[in-house]
């Protein structure tokens, strides 16, 4: 466990403290379930998603699937997929139509993945923390309005949380090793 997951698991542990402190002192206790059940659930869905995500981009990293465009923007991507509105104009020669379709299949079977490439890629991305900790989340929330006690604000308020900690930190941290860096 790294330093920084260390000091998130701190946090998020002494934010729960003080959320049940604040929940079984100044209110009833279905707004302390509902805090809890909100608070845990979302950390469950954080910490899974940060987990499927590093074993995901190790899998990219182990099958050698690493992106180096680093000029264009991912936004510029999604916007414009064929480079169409680009500032520089690229002077293509004139070539065969046929050719060039030869060449271009030959390139995407060349770049073709297995399925066993895929298989392990999609395993990092639908991972079982993921899953299971949106199960956890559906489940709660079932179990609170069956019953009930389902208190919207509190448990908005408790979902939102751990997100809003996380980033908080993890933008804190980029912060510290950005200063570091520049030193």
């Amino acid at each position: 466990m790294t330093n920084t997951n260390r000091h998130i698991l701190r946090t998020l542990l002494i934010v729960d403290g003080l959320l049940i402190f604040v929940s079984a002192a100044f209110f009833t206790m279905d707004i302390l379930l509902n805090t809890q059940i909100g608070f845990l659930s979302a950390t469950l869905v954080m910490i899974g998603s940060m987990k499927s995500y590093r074993r995901m981009v190790d899998a990219r990293v182990e099958n050698e699937l690493i992106t180096t465009d680093i000029d264009k923007d991912v936004i510029d991507k999604l916007e414009d997929p064929h480079d169409l509105y680009s500032e520089e104009i690229k002077e293509e020669p004139v070539e065969d139509v046929r050719a060039a379709i030869k060449e271009e299949k030959a390139r995407f079977k060349a770049n073709r993945r297995s399925l066993f490439e895929v298989l392990k890629d999609t395993k990092a991305a639908l991972s079982l923390y993921r899953i299971g900790a949106y199960f956890v989340l559906v489940l709660g929330f079932l179990y609170l309005n069956r019953h009930g006690l389902l208190d919207m604000p509190s448990y908005l308020f408790s979902l939102g949380l751990p997100p809003l900690i996380i980033v908080t930190l993890l933008v804190r941290n980029k912060a510290v090793y950005s200063e570091d860096s520049l030193k």
